[in-house]
């Protein structure tokens, strides 16, 4: 069965806390008790359900599976309503899996919520960034530019030459990889470390500080850190978390 769009990393996270799976609402500001201005994200988390736990035996690895998203079973297939079915849930639209060390602290149908990660500090965001078409080659890698002066005439945006020989005995073709125009955005963007402001378990709403790819109604996966910066190292093993 295709789970969702959010390949799992081959090195295991040593963690307890879930990943889970929500919704970008926006963006807006909140004040810390000093009165300082920060500007945070606004994300609808879950629930989740579990959908599928596998081990070992069965799968060769450990992980678990989680739901998210109602979707109307028409509008799904028999093999995805048949499979949400066994874990007591509706037909989910989205699917994703995290591995663990040890799956048996999940049961199947057990539901996750933002309440699950209230005690982490920092978590990463991944989501599919805001896709901008064909862009040029100063807007795609941020080239500076040609003079805009006599002589150049319009070719001020231009990347310039793009090949021949750049080495003596160089075949004149082009260097794969080459920076050039092309296709920008709409793929998979992760952003480290980012702050927990706040956690509203009543309304499974998370609060992080700054911007996470996607435009506001998209999928992101939200996990505990995996590698922490020195100075939030410190704080996490300060706090005992």
């Amino acid at each position: 069965m295709c789970c969702a769009s959010f390949a799992t990393k081959k090195k295991v996270a040593k963690i307890m806390e879930p990943t889970l799976l929500g919704t970008k609402l926006g963006m807006t500001r909140v004040y810390t008790d000093d009165g300082v201005s920060m500007p945070v994200t606004i994300i609808k988390v879950g629930p989740c359900v579990v959908t599928q736990i596998k081990t070992p035996e069965n799968d060769g690895y450990s992980a678990v599976q989680i739901g998210y998203g109602e979707i109307k079973p028409r509008n799904s297939t028999m093999p995805i309503i048949g499979h949400d079915a066994k874990a007591g849930s509706e037909a989910l639209r989205h699917h994703a899996e995290f591995r663990v060390d040890d799956a048996s602290a999940f049961e199947l149908g057990r539901e996750l919520t933002v309440a699950d990660i209230e005690n982490v500090l920092y978590v990463d965001v991944s989501g599919t960034s805001k896709g901008k078409g064909f862009a040029g080659s100063i807007k795609r890698h941020g080239f500076k530019g040609q003079l805009a002066t006599h002589g150049v005439e319009r070719k001020h945006r231009s990347p310039g030459s793009i090949g021949g020989m750049i080495n003596r005995g160089w075949s004149g073709k082009l260097r794969k990889g080459k920076r050039m125009a092309g296709h920008l955005g709409d793929e998979r963007v992760t952003v480290r470390n980012l702050d927990v402001v706040r956690v509203d378990k009543d309304n499974n709403v998370l609060l992080v500080k700054g911007a996470v790819p996607g435009a506001n109604k998209g999928l992101v996966r939200i996990r505990p850190s995996v590698k922490l910066k020195p100075g939030k190292a410190a704080k996490v093993a300060a706090a005992g978390k």
